[in-house]
């Protein structure tokens, strides 16, 4: 691989870790890490909460659903705003402040004695980690890698699994020890110890600040009009009005909407849903990191060959598998399927995720990906803020889970088809794309 040129912008740590393999492969497990307590706690974490928080306040599932709600769609219109300051700047100021205030705020929970102190506090919450997670890593990941960026994000998002299986039981052991006011503060101090140093050591935002180029020692793919990972493609300036007149954004966009708010809704609700057949919250708990289990093993295998096939297909599959398994998973009383069923839903959830993300920089590349990636993901994360406030709401209205989850099965399997159309960008000629790529510049220029 090419070394780290001398004087050029290097992360402390690149001076001591090995240079025997592509640097690259570092960001991607600093992201992961990364990840492990940011979305570990702000995504799967607000999960086990929110039961405890209707015991301990006697609140509906409605009300709490609704902060729960209001969080995933504040962090989705965040991660919006800053994404073209991403694609110019580096997403590395953002992420150490949003960082640091995840913690502080997930803390915050612990102590909340009213519903608008709650709101107040997931409000906040969900600005700082708008600013910090998706967005950020995907963009660093998508910089870092294009042949193999399949491979490196399902190493880098992986940390967002781990830390279901690894902080959900936590979260709900440290409850049952001694409530919110134990487990909160815990999570945010972990927060800030955990990723703080991983942003100021290791991280680095494109490999032309270290005098490296994506991939390593892999020569770029051949540039033709063709292939989705030509330099010329890759490296494309998109506009947010050109990119918001091709049918691929939009077909990525409301797919996803519809299966976040479905996905998502689920997996809030899962511990509650489960929490009856299973006996135990720290049973469901556990159910729970079975369900982001499943999601670290298929992400890693479907990431050894993903950057070979046909991601739409791909895409499609894991829709219409997840549907499925939660069709299954409400019409049976059985133990032991449906230990299965939330293992099977969980091999979808990281895929789905990642998806996105390889749609959107596979059609529109690299140098616009930020912008891009988050206008669509909004979308989505206001669908996913949807989610559990309107299951939380038709579980009150019906008296179950039946009704709800059957609705999100049947919405996943409107996306499946809605994905079909989101196919590569027909350029005029390879000499257009190769010109736009000229004008684009060197990355994040």
């Amino acid at each position: 691989m090419a070394t780290v040129e001398p004087g050029l912008k290097m992360p402390p740590l690149a001076r001591w870790l090995p240079h025997r393999y592509f640097y690259g492969w570092n960001v991607a497990i600093a992201c992961a890490v990364f990840s492990f307590v940011g979305a570990g706690v702000g995504y799967y974490g607000l999960a086990v909460f929110l039961e405890p928080l209707k015991d301990e306040h006697h609140w509906s599932t409605t009300a709490v659903s609704g902060a729960t709600g209001l969080y995933f769609s504040i962090a989705g219109i965040t991660a919006a705003l800053i994404g073209p300051k991403v694609d110019k700047r580096g997403p590395i100021g953002f992420m150490l402040v949003g960082i640091v205030v995840c913690g502080i705020t997930c803390a915050m929970i612990g102590f909340v004695r009213n519903l608008p102190e709650l709101y107040a506090v997931y409000f906040v919450f969900a600005i700082a980690y708008g600013m910090s997670t998706s967005v950020a890593t995907y963009a660093i990941m998508t910089r870092w890698f294009v042949r193999r960026r399949a491979m490196a994000m399902s190493i880098s998002s992986t940390g967002v699994s781990v830390g279901g299986v690894v902080l959900s039981p936590l979260i709900s052991r440290l409850i049952d020890i001694g409530g919110l006011r134990l487990a909160a503060p815990a999570m945010g101090i972990l927060v800030v110890v955990v990723a703080v140093p991983v942003i100021l050591l290791v991280l680095a935002w494109d490999p032309a600040l270290m005098g490296l180029k994506p991939d390593g020692n892999l020569g770029p793919a051949p540039v033709t009009s063709a292939s989705l990972l030509s330099d010329a493609v890759q490296r494309r300036r998109w506009t947010i009005a050109e990119a918001r007149r091709t049918l691929p954004f939009w077909s990525i966009t409301i797919a996803f909407l519809l299966v976040f708010m479905a996905q998502t809704g689920y997996i809030f609700h899962q511990v509650s849903f489960l929490e009856d057949r299973l006996g135990s919250r720290d049973r469901a708990a556990v159910a729970l990191s079975v369900t982001a289990g499943g999601s670290i093993i298929a992400r890693l295998i479907v990431g050894s060959f993903a950057d070979k096939v046909d991601k739409r297909k791909l895409t499609v599959l894991f829709f219409l598998v997840q549907a499925t398994a939660t069709l299954v998973v409400i019409h049976t009383q059985n133990v032991a399927a449906t230990w299965a069923l939330t293992l099977v839903f969980g091999f979808t959830i990281g895929n789905i995720y990642m998806m996105q993300s390889l749609l959107v920089a596979d059609i529109f590349g690299m140098v616009s990906f930020a912008a891009i990636f988050s206008l669509a993901n909004v979308v989505g994360q206001v669908g996913a803020g949807g989610g559990p406030f309107g299951i939380g709401y038709l579980h009150d209205v019906t008296h179950g889970y039946g009704v709800p989850f059957t609705v999100t099965a049947l919405l996943t399997y409107v996306a499946a088809v809605i994905i079909v159309f989101a196919r590569p960008v027909q350029h005029e000629s390879a000499t257009t794309v190769e010109a736009a790529a000229g004008l684009a510049g060197a990355p994040g220029g």
